[in-house]
């Protein structure tokens, strides 16, 4: 299918449109059923002639165009409801009954505190706009009503999230007036995921009470329900943990789904170029090296060890602590030795045959450099980061 969208040099219009070339150019094949043939992106540079021929062409419109942030008030209704109605006059001349779908806000409810909102009354004149023409027309008619959204935008315009993400990524003074506010905020890819969804006939429909969308599979609504409500202090927090992570090593919990997880991608998004890398401090010594690469909280530590030709490192045992070792490259022996039985157990390894050795509780253990010439290189995982106060590691030769 052809599809227009409208406002596609907007945040949410430039995702969508990278998604449904991915698919159209085959780099995204995880929706088999989804033919997606010409994008027509239409924006503020776009022709009215362009338009007419787009809505002739058409098989789904995605109406993302709007008007958020006007210096009049009144340009609210000329750019949400009066481009809105050219859109759908240009489909009427066109004869194309296709699906449209309109991106509004919840704050066409007027609902609470969006009760004089003048963007919301032009949000919910274009909504009705859209339904009466889906009465007219039998054109199939998606409306949705977002929360805030959360993706790359301009920072101090529009988005306290990419406010944020932006000062504290470029050492830049940011206030926050009251920690306790909540946001409801809505990632800009389960946005795109929900608009897929939506041409492949899956969408999920709402209807509302007040400013919530309540599930309702005959709802006049659509939405997208993977909204997160997090206050501007949570927000913060994580964003300085995020921050501090080259220093501290420890990657913050982010399981999937989390608003953690979708934060920490949009954060990485404004850092300056020279913010790209970081080095890691190298403990080093006439032997190699060893060096810490990730801390997490639950799950333990990553680190690099390097052997010089014919060095041996190790022979030490834990407690409790386990810990993998993985040549990467290199060539070399590890033995490991019961404390209890005396068994001593051999691993020739090599990084031309990558695989991983556990380093078992109770037994001593070592690694070996075979070579006269090459360094070994070897990825060690523990079950948990080290702590110098309680290091379980007790010295004793294989």
């Amino acid at each position: 299918m052809d599809i227009l969208v409208t406002g596609a040099k907007g945040m949410v219009g430039t995702a969508l449109c990278r998604a449904l070339r991915n698919i159209s150019q085959g780099k995204d094949r995880t929706r088999p059923s989804l033919q997606v043939g010409e994008v027509f992106e239409y924006d503020m540079q776009s022709t009215p002639a362009e338009l007419a021929e787009w809505c002739s062409r058409a098989d789904f419109v995605f109406n993302l165009a709007g008007v958020n942030r006007p210096k009049d008030p009144a340009d609210f209704m000329a750019g949400n409801f009066g481009f809105a109605s050219q859109l759908l006059d240009a489909l009427r001349a066109a004869g194309n009954a296709c699906p449209v779908m309109l991106a509004s806000s919840v704050q066409a409810t007027l609902a609470g505190r969006f009760g004089d909102s003048e963007y919301g009354r032009s949000k919910l004149a274009g909504e009705e706009l859209f339904f009466g023409y889906g009465e007219q027309t039998g054109a199939k008619v998606a409306v949705y009503r977002f929360p805030n959204l959360m993706g790359h935008s301009r920072p101090n315009y529009n988005s306290a999230v990419s406010t944020f993400c932006w000062a504290v990524a470029n050492d830049q003074p940011y206030t926050v007036n009251d920690s306790s506010v909540e946001l409801e905020l809505l990632y800009i890819d389960d946005l795109v995921q929900g608009m897929l969804d939506l041409l492949e006939g899956k969408e999920q429909r709402c209807r509302f009470e007040g400013v919530e969308a309540v599930a309702d599979p005959e709802g006049r609504y659509c939405h997208v329900p993977a909204v997160h409500r997090v206050t501007l202090g949570e927000i913060v927090s994580l964003l300085q943990g995020f921050k501090a992570q080259p220093e501290t090593l420890l990657m913050p919990e982010m399981p999937e789904g989390s608003f953690a997880k979708k934060l920490f991608s949009l954060y990485l998004t404004y850092l300056p170029e020279e913010g790209f890398r970081h080095p890691f401090k190298m403990n080093c010594d006439a032997c190699g090296s060893f060096t810490e690469l990730v801390h997490t909280r639950g799950c333990g530590q990553v680190s690099v060890n390097v052997a010089r030709p014919g060095v041996t490192k190790g022979n030490h045992w834990h407690a409790s602590k386990w810990e993998q070792f993985i040549v990467v490259a290199g060539r070399g022996l590890i033995r490991e030795r019961n404390l209890s039985t005396g068994e001593v157990v051999e691993f020739e390894v090599s990084g031309d045959r990558i695989e991983s050795v556990y380093m078992v509780p109770c037994w001593t253990h070592s690694i070996t450099n075979l070579s006269d010439t090459e360094d070994l290189v070897t990825v060690m995982t523990c079950n948990e980061a080290f702590d110098p106060e309680k290091p379980d590691t007790y010295f004793e030769e294989v």
